[in-house]
C-alpha cells in the first residue's frame, strides 16, 4: 500500500488533478463584475476610470511573458511560488483600500495592485497548465479545454465559497481571492513537474472521465444559481452548496486512484515477468543499445553548430509548420500576426462585455440580484465553451482533419449575436447575451493556445503561450477603455446636462437607458466581424498543414521512450541478479 500511495502521489494523473485544483482557484479576474461596484463607489470612480482599472486587471492577467521566460529556465514550482506571492500582495492591498483600512490610494496605486494581483493568474497558467500540455502532447486540445474550462468555472465556484464564508459582503470576496489561490498553489507546489512523455492508449478516455465530473460540477452550479435567483439562501444553505461544490471538485481523485492502481498492477506484473526471465538459464536477453563514441561526437558537433548560430540570423528562416520555432521566429511569423490580430478583435470584444456586465445590467434596468446571476452564467458558459472547443476540436482534428483556425472563425461569428443583443436591448436578452458571450469567450482560449502549440512547436511553449495572451489586454484597452468607457461617460454627462444638474467632484457617474452601450457594442460587433474575416486568411494558409498527421512525431518519440524504458528495466533486472 505504501508503494501504491507513492505511485498515486508521483503519477501523471495526480499531477493533472493538482493542476485542476490550482487553476480552479485562479479565476479571480473573471468575477471582477461582482466587486467592481464596491471599488467604484468606495473610491468615487467614474466609468472611464473603472474601465481603466479593468484594463490593468486584464493586462496583468494576460501579459505573462515574464512568467514564461522564468519557466523556460526554472522548474514549475518556482513560477507557482512567484504567483502565490503576487496574488496575495495585489488583492490584499485592494481589499485594504476598498474597506478603507488604509488611506485612499492614488489611481496608479490601484492600477498597480490589480495588475500585480491578476498577473498571478498567468504564473499559475504557465507553471501548471503549460507543464500539463507538455506531459500530454497528443491530447493537447482536450488538456487545454479541460483545464481552461476549470479556470472559467472558478468564478462560479469562488462565488459559492465566498457566500458560504462571508455571506453577501462582496468586499470580502476580494479578501477571499487574495488568500485562497496562494494556499492551493503552495500545497501542490512540488507535484507539478515536467514528466517523460509515455504514450497511453486510453489517454483520451481518462480525460473524458475528468470531463464528465466537471460537467456534473457545472450542472450543479447552474442549478444552484437558478435556485438562488428564485429564493433567498440562508447561510446554512450557502454552506451546503459550497460543500457539494468542493466534493464535486475533488471527485476526479477517484479516477486518479483507479488509473494509478491499474498502472501499479501492470508495473508489478512486468517486474515479476522480468524476474522470471532472468532466472531461466542460458536465456537471451536484449541488451540496451550503446551509443558509440563517434555517434556522441557527431551529436555534440551538431549541437555546437546550432548553438553558435545567432537567433537574430534565423528570424526570417523559420522551419516548417509544426517544428520548434524560436521565440523571435514566432513573433515575426505572418501566421502569428494574423492569429494575434484575430484574437485582439474576438477576445477583446467578449472580455469588454464581461467586464461591463454589472454596469450594462444597471443601465438597462435589470434588478441588482440579476447582476450576480449574469456573472455566474458567464462563468459556467465560459467553462462550457472551453471544454467543448477543446474536446470537439481535438475530435474533429483527429477524425476529420478539421482545422482549428476554422473553428476559431466560427466562434467569432457566433459571438456577434451576444453583442447585438446588448446593443439593441432585447427584452431579457442580457441573459442570453451572457450565455453566448461567455461561451464564445471561453471557446477562443483553447483554440488559440492549441493553434500556437501546433504551428510553432512545444520547445518554447511557455513563452509563446503567454505571448498569445497579450492580445487580450490590447483588445480590452481599445474596446473597453477607448470605446465603451468613453461613450458611456459621454452619454452620462449628456443625461446630467439634460436634467440641468452639475456633477460634483468625486460623484459616481451613472448612465441609464439603451443609449449607454448601444453605439459601443455596434462598434464591437463590426470589429469582431473584421477579426473573423482575418482569421479566414489563417485557415487558407494552414489548410495543407492540418491535412497531415500533426501528432506523428510525438507517437514516434513515445515509442522510442517506451523501448528505452523496457530495455532499462530488463538490464536493471540483470544487474540485480
Amino acid at each position: 500500500m505504501k508503494n501504491l500511495a507513492l505511485q498515486v502521489l508521483t503519477g501523471r494523473w495526480f499531477m493533472v488533478f493538482s493542476t485542476v485544483l490550482i487553476l480552479s482557484a485562479s479565476g479571480g479576474t473573471y468575477i471582477f463584475g461582482i466587486y467592481s461596484t464596491d471599488i467604484k463607489t468606495s473610491l468615487g470612480y467614474d466609468q472611464t476610470t473603472l474601465n481603466l482599472l479593468s484594463f490593468f486587471k486584464d493586462l496583468g492577467g494576460n501579459v505573462g511573458i515574464l512568467s514564461g521566460l522564468i519557466n523556460e529556465v526554472t522548474p514549475p514550482w518556482v513560477v507557482l511560488s512567484f504567483g502565490a506571492v503576487l496574488n496575495f500582495f495585489g488583492y490584499f492591498m485592494i481589499w485594504l483600500s476598498v474597506t478603507k483600512k488604509i488611506a485612499k490610494p492614488k489611481m496608479w496605486h490601484m492600477c498597480l495592485y490589480i495588475c500585480v494581483g491578476s498577473n498571478s493568474q498567468s504564473f499559475a497558467n504557465t507553471g501548471a497548465l503549460v507543464t500539463c500540455v507538455k506531459n500530454f502532447p497528443e491530447s493537447r486540445g482536450a488538456v487545454l479545454g479541460l483545464l481552461k474550462g476549470y479556470v472559467g468555472l472558478s468564478g462560479a465556484m469562488l462565488t459559492q465559497i465566498y457566500h458560504a464564508i462571508y455571506g453577501n459582503d462582496s468586499k470580502s470576496l476580494i479578501l477571499l481571492i487574495g488568500w485562497l489561490p496562494p494556499v492551493v498553489s503552495l500545497v501542490f507546489l512540488r507535484i507539478i513537474r515536467v514528466m517523460r512523455v509515455v504514450r497511453v492508449e486510453h489517454e483520451m478516455k481518462v480525460f473524458y472521465k475528468f470531463l464528465y465530473t466537471s460537467l456534473g460540477l457545472a450542472g450543479f452550479l447552474m442549478l444552484v444559481i437558478i435556485l438562488q435567483k428564485k429564493m433567498h439562501f440562508k447561510p446554512s444553505e450557502y454552506g451546503l452548496s459550497a460543500s457539494v461544490v468542493l466534493f464535486l471538485l475533488c471527485l476526479p481523485l477517484v479516477v486518479v486512484v483507479k488509473e494509478e492502481f491499474d498502472s501499479w498492477k501492470i508495473k508489478k506484473q512486468e517486474l515479476q515477468s522480468v524476474k522470471l526471465v532472468t532466472e531461466v538459464p542460458n536465456c537471451e536477453i536484449s541488451q540496451p543499445q550503446m551509443v558509440t563514441q563517434s555517434d556522441e561526437k557527431d551529436q555534440e558537433n551538431h549541437n555546437q553548430t546550432q548553438e553558435h548560430v545567432s537567433c537574430w540570423r534565423t528570424v526570417f528562416r523559420a522551419p516548417d509548420r509544426g517544428e520548434d520555432y524560436t521565440i523571435l521566429q514566432t513573433l515575426f511569423s505572418i501566421d502569428m500576426l494574423i492569429l494575434f490580430f484575430a484574437t485582439i478583435c474576438g477576445v477583446g470584444g467578449t472580455l469588454t462585455a464581461i467586464d461591463n456586465l454589472g454596469q450594462i445590467g444597471t443601465s438597462l434596468g435589470y434588478p441588482k440580484t440579476s447582476i450576480s446571476t449574469f456573472v455566474s452564467l458567464v462563468s459556467i458558459w465560459n467553462y462550457l465553451g472551453r471544454v467543448v472547443s477543446g474536446f470537439l476540436s481535438e475530435h474533429f482534428l483527429t477524425k476529420y482533419k478539421f482545422p482549428r483556425p476554422l473553428m476559431l472563425t466560427i466562434t467569432l461569428v457566433i459571438s456577434c449575436l451576444g453583442h447585438l443583443l446588448i446593443a439593441f436591448n432585447v427584452s431579457g436578452g442580457l441573459y442570453v447575451a451572457s450565455i453566448v458571450i461567455g461561451f464564445c469567450f471561453g471557446a477562443q482560449w483553447p483554440l488559440l493556445y492549441a493553434i500556437i502549440s501546433e504551428l510553432f512547436g512545444l520547445k518554447y511553449y511557455s513563452t509563446l503561450y503567454n505571448f498569445g495572451s497579450v492580445a487580450s489586454p490590447i483588445g480590452a484597452y481599445l474596446l473597453n477603455v477607448r470605446v465603451v468607457g468613453y461613450l458611456y461617460d459621454k452619454e452620462a454627462n449628456r443625461q446630467i446636462m439634460a436634467m440641468g444638474k452639475i456633477r460634483k467632484i468625486g460623484e459616481d457617474l451613472e448612465c441609464n437607458g439603451d443609449e449607454c452601450f448601444k453605439l459601443a457594442f455596434l462598434i464591437i460587433t463590426g470589429v469582431t466581424i473584421l477579426g473573423a474575416f482575418v482569421s479566414i486568411i489563417l485557415v487558407l494558409r494552414t489548410r495543407k498543414f492540418y491535412k497531415n498527421d500533426i501528432y506523428k512525431k510525438f507517437r514516434e518519440e513515445a515509442k522510442v521512450a517506451e523501448k528505452e524504458m523496457a530495455m532499462a528495466a530488463n538490464y536493471g533486472g540483470l544487474l540485480k541478479k
